[in-house]
């Protein structure tokens, strides 16, 4: 993740790659070297790498890639020093500590934004535009899944038991990016999911239910491959992403009696500059939170996670007591 972001963060004109950090000298030190990096830091002791990075005079804003278990302890480090932050989703690994960390930016103004960058594709703002001229109708159902093998810890850092991953934080994201995007936050979430003997969540499947009677079938799996599509169904007609959808290029739209066609977006880079260019716009203009990925969003989706988690019996390590609601 670290390094395809760094690859659209040096695309973009008005930001400079500065410093990394690493728990581990020399991997920070490579790292530094292939991207240009002025400086690399390391942990010296007790003394974590993050920290001699946000205590650098020079550094503006600070990414974060580091696993979900880390992100809050280091973004809340960084707001503290006076950063703004870019942090990859999710935000925090429960609503407890994501509703710490924005009132932290709120009382400092300091920019804080969670990288859901599928929120910000090209492909994905044609939806929205699809949506809001009414050419489906009403939307009822919204049905998106997500699914691969992931590789066997260590060599997959998904099944890390101390990293507060697995398919619901990692994955789920990005079909309930979908969902909520047609059809808004839900009135009731139904969960199921599968954990294996260290107690990660290996597939899910959310039923998202509405006060319209318009619902969204969400499944997540990081066992079993699967079409990582999403479809959008309203009263006048239909449309469906390209695989991936987290990162779609394609979509086809069939209007109720009119004729099927395909749209196909250009991207550029990895597909991270969007949000990039979406961080540096805010903290340009001193806004402290985007309106496309705001800190109202980022909170009422980890209180879905939340409820979720309780449903499944998912906990996770060194987590504070989840709510339900």
């Amino acid at each position: 993740m670290a390094t395809k972001v760094t690859e659209d963060i040096a695309r973009l004109e008005d930001a400079v790659l500065h410093a990394v950090s690493s728990w581990n000298e020399e991997s920070a030190a490579q790292f530094a070297e292939h991207f240009g990096f002025t400086r690399a830091y390391f942990d010296v002791g007790e003394v974590k790498g993050y920290r001699l990075l946000i205590d650098d005079p020079e550094v503006d804003v600070v990414y974060i890639a580091a696993p979900p278990h880390q992100h809050y302890g280091i973004a809340r480090d960084a707001l503290l020093a006076g950063k703004h932050v870019l942090c990859e989703k999710s935000l925090a690994i429960n609503a407890s500590e994501t509703e710490e960390l924005i009132a932290l930016a709120s009382s400092t103004g300091l920019f804080l934004m969670e990288a859901v960058w599928t929120r910000f594709l090209p492909c994905i703002n044609r939806i929205w535009d699809i949506l809001s001229q009414d050419e489906l109708g009403e939307v009822r159902w919204v049905q998106a899944d997500l699914g691969f093998r992931a590789p066997p810890y260590p060599a997959g850092g998904l099944w890390d038991p101390t990293a507060s991953r697995g398919a619901l934080l990692d994955l789920t994201v990005y079909p309930l990016t979908l969902a909520l995007g047609a059809l808004g936050f839900p009135l009731h979430i139904s969960a199921v999911g599968t954990l294996n003997d260290a107690g990660d969540d290996t597939q899910n499947a959310l039923l998202l239910t509405y006060a319209t009677g318009a619902s969204a079938q969400l499944a997540s799996s990081l066992v079993s491959e699967g079409t990582r599509t999403a479809t959008i169904s309203g009263t006048n007609g239909w449309l469906r992403t390209g695989a991936p959808l987290h990162n779609p290029v394609e979509l086809t739209v069939q209007p109720r009696g009119g004729e099927q066609r395909v749209e196909r977006f250009p991207q550029i880079g990895n597909g991270y500059t969007y949000e990039l260019r979406e961080a540096t716009r805010c903290i340009q203009s001193g806004l402290p939170e985007s309106p496309t990925m705001s800190w109202e969003h980022s909170l009422a989706s980890m209180r879905l996670f939340d409820e979720a988690r309780r449903q499944m019996g998912l906990k996770h390590a060194g987590d504070t007591p989840v709510r339900s609601g």
